[in-house]
């Protein structure tokens, strides 16, 4: 059994839903590498039978799972891609199987991270030791054998640690899911990793300290096999889970057989990537994307503010450089989405709003996320405050980037929570919703899927009080599916309630959805909707430092200054080439208008 724990709700309810947004890519990947040992026959003349949920759009009975394999006279349920924030409901699931002697191994982010940067010290994972989970940390392609083995003969070790001897993937079996579990998903969207690891140092991150910061790649070969079984099984949606996928090494091959299974066998396929800020550097980078399918791509764009940038060691996050990216993807009818974190040392309530309106009036990005700045375990933001004793929130349910975990050194709790609110807020008015519609408009994108994003977001966030990327379709609650310690709500209360609160948020769905729904029919019969123009959709040009806003804090006049040194050293000696950035009247102009319709 391989199971992917959802987390709690702030009222302590699983976050469940009819159909999910995300797919789980350690589901696929656990899926494909059992799937494998399958028809390897690893066991012998024991069969192995596969059984793949995702707890976020499917309901877990402990009780059923547990029945399915004493009936089979053995087994083990994995819970796996468990990270900090799911721990707790992992645990929950956990100890009803072990009351009833059944195995249970835990692996993903946490279990890793903790490993990598703490040494194993955490309260969580002594709580799973005291239950008898066997914990295992890395990655399991080349491993999984071992595990099953030790299952069949009832003999899983309390610790499998491979932390030190990350794995190869190029050649392994293949990320994949049943297609009726992936079509539990929005659109029927599967995902895979076409590389691991991140060769950045940002301290707020954790993939750097459990995927490693050495690239590790699938084949195109690889790839090309993964879209072809996916696509046999009637999906044709990917997302990408690289961190980068700019990074990858291999990124021109590997869109060049995507490209040609676009365009000469005719593959009806669309993917969702993740990006730097300087992938438009990359020669044909961002035209390849667009040929090879990718409609939306999610950029880390953090802050605008370089000292913040600096502080989390982003370094490569340049100002400078955000409206040529942004700009490149425009121009080839790309949706795009940013991440921006809220709560850094320099951060105050006026700076962030501050912020956000120069993003909104000088940026041409579509869709933006806000998140807390988290210190995630397995970080090396939350190994520093560990050590320093900083006081941090005990309850992993939290670590989810949408909740604070520690003081802030300039803002109360209770102003950080305003900021985060107001962020959402700020960003999303309706007539900056009118203005994201235009300029997705203008570039020939695809509005109607713009205009579905951006009310998810807004109803996320409105209605049902949880972040877009947690969200889902049509909220399922359980009565008895509660965190133990909150105490399980009568019948005679809860279903009425739960009933009269989705028939409320059905309501508000529908009228957001067609407020939303006018100002795109709107933009769709103007005329003139091709000829809009606004500060953020203008080419670069050479006087931006006087111009924009974004260049006018003492941080970004300080940064910008720092860069043209270094190119005045560039230009002179010829030193300094990798490092420095153009200066911005140095950059050459893009325009934001593409060739051809997008699709």
């Amino acid at each position: 059994m391989l199971v992917k724990p959802s987390h709690y709700d702030d009222d302590g309810y699983v976050i469940q839903w009819l159909r999910s947004p995300v797919p789980s890519n350690s589901l696929a990947a656990l899926y494909g590498l059992a799937k494998d040992c399958a028809e390897r026959r690893v066991l012998g003349d024991v069969d192995i039978e596969i059984h793949a949920f995702d707890e976020i759009n499917t309901r877990i009975r402990p009780e059923r799972l547990a029945a399915m394999i004493e009936a089979a006279g053995a087994g083990m349920v994995m819970l796996v891609g468990v990270q900090s924030n799911q721990f707790p409901r992992a645990l929950n699931l956990a100890k009803p199987l072990r009351a009833r002697g059944i195995q249970v191994g835990i692996g993903g982010f946490h279990v890793s991270g903790v490993l990598s940067m703490l040494g194993g010290v955490d309260a969580d994972l002594d709580r799973a030791r005291a239950l008898g989970l066997s914990l295992f940390a890395g990655e399991a392609e080349g491993r999984l054998d071992i595990v099953l083995r030790d299952a069949l003969a009832g003999a899983l070790k309390p610790l499998y640690n491979y932390m030190d001897d990350l794995p190869g993937i190029e050649g392994m079996p293949v990320p994949l899911l049943r297609v009726d579990r992936a079509q539990r998903t929005i659109a029927g969207t599967t995902s895979f990793d076409a590389g691991r690891g991140c060769p950045y140092q940002c301290s707020f991150c954790t993939i750097i300290n459990v995927q490693g910061r050495k690239s590790r790649r699938r084949s195109p070969d690889d790839v090309e096999k993964i879209v072809r079984e996916n696509y046999g099984q009637g999906l044709r949606a990917f997302f990408i889970t690289d961190d980068n996928f700019a990074r990858n090494k291999d990124w021109e091959p590997i869109l060049d057989r995507l490209i040609h299974l676009r365009e000469a066998e005719k593959f009806n396929i669309s993917l969702i990537i993740q990006v730097d800020t300087l992938c438009h550097k990359l020669p044909n980078f961002i035209a390849k994307c667009r040929r090879a399918g990718v409609k939306r791509v999610f950029i880390g764009l953090e802050n605008i503010n370089p000292d913040n940038l600096l502080g989390a060691k982003k370094r490569q996050n340049k100002i400078t450089e955000y409206r040529h990216m942004l700009l490149a993807w425009k121009s080839q009818g790309v949706l795009t989405y940013a991440g921006y974190i809220l709560g850094f040392p320099n951060d105050t309530v006026e700076s962030i709003m501050h912020d956000i309106d120069v993003i909104k009036r000088e940026l041409p990005v579509d869709l933006l996320e806000f998140f807390y700045l988290t210190p995630l375990p397995g970080s090396e933001d939350h190994l520093k405050l560990h050590k320093a004793g900083v006081p941090l929130d005990p309850d992993m349910n939290k670590y989810d980037l949408n909740h604070i975990c520690t003081a802030h050194p300039k803002m109360s709790p209770a102003e950080w929570e305003r900021a985060y609110k107001m962020a959402w807020q700020r960003y999303y008015t309706m007539d900056h919703v009118e203005t994201i519609m235009r300029r997705v408009a203008v570039t020939r994108a695809n509005a109607s899927n713009a205009l579905f994003l951006i009310t998810w977001f807004m109803g996320s966030i409105n209605i049902e009080h949880i972040h877009p990327l947690e969200s889902g379709l049509l909220r399922l609650k359980f009565r008895r599916d509660r965190r133990p310690d909150l105490a399980v709500a009568p019948i005679w209360s809860f279903y009425p309630q739960y009933f009269a609160e989705m028939a409320s948020k059905v309501v508000r769905w529908v009228a957001l959805y067609v407020k939303l729904r006018r100002i795109y029919l709107r933009i769709k019969a103007d005329p003139q909707r091709f000829a809009y123009r606004d500060i953020a959709m203008t080419p670069v040009a050479a006087d931006e430092l006087e111009t924009h806003e974004l260049f006018h804090t003492g941080a970004a006049q300080a940064y910008v200054a720092e860069r043209q040194r270094l190119k005045q050293i560039q230009d002179g000696t010829g030193l300094a080439h990798e490092a420095a950035p153009s200066a911005v009247g140095a950059l050459p102009k893009r325009t934001a208008v593409p060739a051809e319709p997008a699709e």
